[in-house]
């Protein structure tokens, strides 16, 4: 369940990538960023869902003859095009616009020099279509998947730890009394007993670093017995998880 949800998480954080790199990068290779943006919806059934929500019912055509106005004056710069004001607006008309760009009905040079010229020159009027409607459209999107941010990674890494340890302490008893079922000397049995009460105590105390020491002695402390075992070996495998 962790993995399906983890490659949920992933394709999501991949699209706000390329979106990071239509931000930052070049017009040479614009026109393949947004092929892969798509691509990326295409893949996620979230980001799927989102863009169907926001472009159902909307009107792209007419937003284009209200926002896109071809810059006037002599000026070296004459951007003329905005952004609609509302949220959703913003996520379906840049995603409709992406669309069109990648078809090829809509040529991305053209377009630039048309609504955001500068100098005449396609990298400077690229970085200013970049800057005033990729980038507000990818800060959209990431605020609506919060857990894909990097606050995001770090609470869902922090929960991955709260659950194997949680799985960890389970497991103590378990190992604990697979040992003690064994025939060991007096002195065996008393380092046993001793490893896993302090194991459980660092559990409870969520001392990672102590846990990790315990079981490097617990490893050895196996071995010397010959009681190693597929479930001592889950247990090891739970605490690399940790």
């Amino acid at each position: 369940m962790e993995d399906v949800q983890e490659q949920k998480y992933e394709r999501i954080r991949r699209f706000l990538s390329v979106c990071d790199e239509l931000v930052t990068g070049s017009f040479l290779l614009a026109d393949s960023k947004i092929s892969d943006a798509l691509k990326c919806v295409a893949a996620s059934r979230e980001l799927t869902n989102l863009f169907s929500a926001v472009t159902d019912g909307y009107d792209y055509p007419a937003a284009k003859k209200a926002l896109l106005k071809e810059g006037t004056g002599r000026g070296s710069a004459r951007v003329g095009a905005s952004l609609p004001a509302e949220r959703q607006e913003i996520l379906a008309f840049v995603f409709c616009l992406f669309v069109e760009l990648d078809a090829g009905t809509l040529h991305l040079n053209d377009f630039l020099l048309r609504y955001f010229y500068v100098d005449g020159s396609y990298t400077a009027s690229y970085t200013v279509f970049a800057e005033r409607m990729i980038r507000p459209f990818r800060d959209i999107v990431r605020e609506c998947f919060p857990e894909c941010g990097k606050r995001g990674q770090m609470a869902l890494q922090r929960k991955k730890r709260e659950d194997a340890l949680a799985e960890f302490t389970r497991t103590i008893p378990v190992e604990r009394a697979r040992i003690g079922g064994l025939a060991l000397q007096e002195q065996e049995q008393r380092s046993a007993e001793l490893l896993f009460s302090e194991l459980t105590a660092a559990a409870g105390r969520r001392d990672i670093a102590e846990l990790h020491a315990l079981l490097a002695g617990y490893r050895y402390f196996l071995k010397f017995i010959g009681a190693e075992s597929e479930e001592s070996n889950a247990l090891f495998a739970l605490s690399e998880r940790l």
